[in-house]
Protein backbone atom coordinates (compact mmCIF):
# COMPACT_ATOMS: atom_id res chain seq x y z
CA UNK A 1 0.00 0.00 0.00
CA UNK A 2 1.43 3.51 -1.07
CA UNK A 3 2.39 5.71 2.04
CA UNK A 4 4.50 8.76 2.56
CA UNK A 5 5.14 11.09 5.18
CA UNK A 6 7.16 14.43 5.96
CA UNK A 7 8.60 16.09 8.81
CA UNK A 8 8.96 19.68 7.64
CA UNK A 9 9.56 23.02 9.42
CA UNK A 10 8.26 26.07 8.27
CA UNK A 11 8.49 29.63 9.71
CA UNK A 12 4.74 30.35 10.63
CA UNK A 13 3.50 29.14 14.04
CA UNK A 14 1.77 25.55 14.67
CA UNK A 15 -1.88 27.29 15.26
CA UNK A 16 -1.25 29.26 12.04
CA UNK A 17 -0.42 25.89 10.10
CA UNK A 18 -3.07 23.73 11.81
CA UNK A 19 -5.49 26.80 11.28
CA UNK A 20 -4.70 26.54 7.44
CA UNK A 21 -5.37 22.81 6.92
CA UNK A 22 -8.41 22.82 9.21
CA UNK A 23 -9.78 25.26 6.69
CA UNK A 24 -10.65 22.38 4.32
CA UNK A 25 -13.57 24.74 2.20
CA UNK A 26 -10.55 26.43 0.58
CA UNK A 27 -8.04 23.56 -0.80
CA UNK A 28 -9.46 24.01 -3.99
CA UNK A 29 -7.60 27.44 -4.12
CA UNK A 30 -4.28 26.28 -3.72
CA UNK A 31 -4.37 22.60 -3.18
CA UNK A 32 -3.13 19.95 -6.07
CA UNK A 33 -5.75 18.06 -7.88
CA UNK A 34 -8.30 19.40 -5.61
CA UNK A 35 -10.97 20.05 -7.74
CA UNK A 36 -13.76 20.80 -5.36
CA UNK A 37 -14.23 20.27 -1.61
CA UNK A 38 -17.85 20.01 0.20
CA UNK A 39 -18.52 19.84 3.60
CA UNK A 40 -21.52 17.40 4.11
CA UNK A 41 -21.64 17.48 8.05
CA UNK A 42 -20.38 19.62 11.60
CA UNK A 43 -20.89 18.19 14.65
CA UNK A 44 -18.94 18.26 18.08
CA UNK A 45 -16.67 15.32 18.83
CA UNK A 46 -14.91 14.44 21.90
CA UNK A 47 -12.09 16.06 24.49
CA UNK A 48 -12.98 19.46 21.96
CA UNK A 49 -12.45 18.08 18.84
CA UNK A 50 -14.74 18.79 15.38
CA UNK A 51 -15.69 16.00 13.29
CA UNK A 52 -16.46 16.51 9.43
CA UNK A 53 -17.85 14.34 6.57
CA UNK A 54 -16.43 15.82 3.34
CA UNK A 55 -16.56 15.24 -0.32
CA UNK A 56 -13.49 16.22 -2.51
CA UNK A 57 -13.43 15.93 -5.98
CA UNK A 58 -10.08 14.99 -7.58
CA UNK A 59 -9.06 15.25 -11.53
CA UNK A 60 -6.55 15.25 -13.68
CA UNK A 61 -6.40 15.69 -17.58
CA UNK A 62 -9.67 13.55 -18.30
CA UNK A 63 -10.00 11.66 -14.84
CA UNK A 64 -12.27 12.71 -12.29
CA UNK A 65 -13.19 10.87 -9.04
CA UNK A 66 -14.63 11.56 -5.58
CA UNK A 67 -14.36 10.80 -2.10
CA UNK A 68 -15.58 10.78 0.71
CA UNK A 69 -13.73 10.97 4.27
CA UNK A 70 -14.30 11.50 7.64
CA UNK A 71 -12.26 14.59 9.13
CA UNK A 72 -11.22 15.12 13.02
CA UNK A 73 -9.99 18.43 13.91
CA UNK A 74 -8.66 18.32 17.41
CA UNK A 75 -7.26 22.20 17.79
CA UNK A 76 -6.04 21.46 21.37
CA UNK A 77 -3.77 19.18 20.36
CA UNK A 78 -3.26 21.09 16.72
CA UNK A 79 -3.80 17.79 14.77
CA UNK A 80 -6.19 16.34 12.08
CA UNK A 81 -6.77 12.58 10.94
CA UNK A 82 -8.66 11.92 7.76
CA UNK A 83 -10.00 8.61 6.94
CA UNK A 84 -11.81 7.42 4.21
CA UNK A 85 -15.70 7.14 3.82
CA UNK A 86 -16.64 6.08 0.04
CA UNK A 87 -15.10 6.41 -2.98
CA UNK A 88 -12.40 5.09 -5.50
CA UNK A 89 -10.38 3.95 -2.68
CA UNK A 90 -9.90 0.50 -0.76
CA UNK A 91 -8.22 2.59 2.13
CA UNK A 92 -7.16 6.42 2.84
CA UNK A 93 -6.11 7.73 5.55
CA UNK A 94 -3.88 11.21 6.22
CA UNK A 95 -2.83 12.74 9.43
CA UNK A 96 -1.71 16.12 10.41
CA UNK A 97 0.55 17.29 13.35
CA UNK A 98 1.75 20.85 14.22
CA UNK A 99 4.53 20.82 16.56
CA UNK A 100 6.33 24.07 18.51
CA UNK A 101 9.92 24.68 16.08
CA UNK A 102 12.73 27.16 16.22
CA UNK A 103 11.65 30.29 17.01
CA UNK A 104 8.33 30.94 15.88
CA UNK A 105 8.65 28.59 13.68
CA UNK A 106 6.83 25.10 13.71
CA UNK A 107 7.36 21.40 12.43
CA UNK A 108 4.68 20.02 10.22
CA UNK A 109 4.86 15.82 10.36
CA UNK A 110 2.31 14.75 7.46
CA UNK A 111 1.49 11.11 6.53
CA UNK A 112 -0.55 9.62 4.42
CA UNK A 113 -1.53 6.21 3.34
CA UNK A 114 -3.67 4.75 0.52
CA UNK A 115 -4.67 2.16 -1.92
CA UNK A 116 -6.90 1.99 -4.70
CA UNK A 117 -10.31 0.05 -4.98
CA UNK A 118 -9.71 -0.41 -8.78
CA UNK A 119 -6.32 -1.81 -10.05
CA UNK A 120 -6.55 -0.06 -13.32
CA UNK A 121 -7.23 3.26 -11.45
CA UNK A 122 -4.22 3.00 -9.38
CA UNK A 123 -2.17 2.38 -12.40
CA UNK A 124 -3.60 5.81 -14.19
CA UNK A 125 -3.02 7.89 -10.90
CA UNK A 126 -0.66 6.01 -8.75
CA UNK A 127 2.27 7.72 -9.76
CA UNK A 128 0.14 11.35 -10.01
CA UNK A 129 -1.19 10.86 -6.75
CA UNK A 130 2.47 10.32 -5.41
CA UNK A 131 3.87 13.45 -6.70
CA UNK A 132 0.58 15.13 -5.77
CA UNK A 133 0.78 14.41 -2.17
CA UNK A 134 4.53 15.45 -1.83
CA UNK A 135 3.35 18.57 -2.73
CA UNK A 136 0.98 18.77 -0.23
CA UNK A 137 3.24 20.31 2.31
CA UNK A 138 4.52 22.83 -0.13
CA UNK A 139 1.36 24.07 -1.16
CA UNK A 140 0.13 24.17 2.31
CA UNK A 141 3.56 26.65 3.16
CA UNK A 142 3.11 28.93 0.27
CA UNK A 143 -0.45 29.14 0.95
CA UNK A 144 0.78 30.33 4.09
CA UNK A 145 3.06 32.71 2.67
CA UNK A 146 0.07 34.21 1.09
CA UNK A 147 -2.49 34.79 3.97
CA UNK A 148 -0.40 35.58 6.83
CA UNK A 149 2.82 37.56 4.68
CA UNK A 150 6.85 36.58 4.80
CA UNK A 151 7.60 34.76 8.57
Amino acid sequence: MPSFRIDRTVRHTPQQMYDLVADVERYPEFLPLCESLRVLRRQPGENGTEVLVAEMGVGYKAIRERFTTRVTLDPLNRRIVAEYIDGPFRHLENRWAFKDGAGDGCTIDFFITYEFKSRTLGLLMGSMFDRAFRKFTDAFEARAGRVYGAA
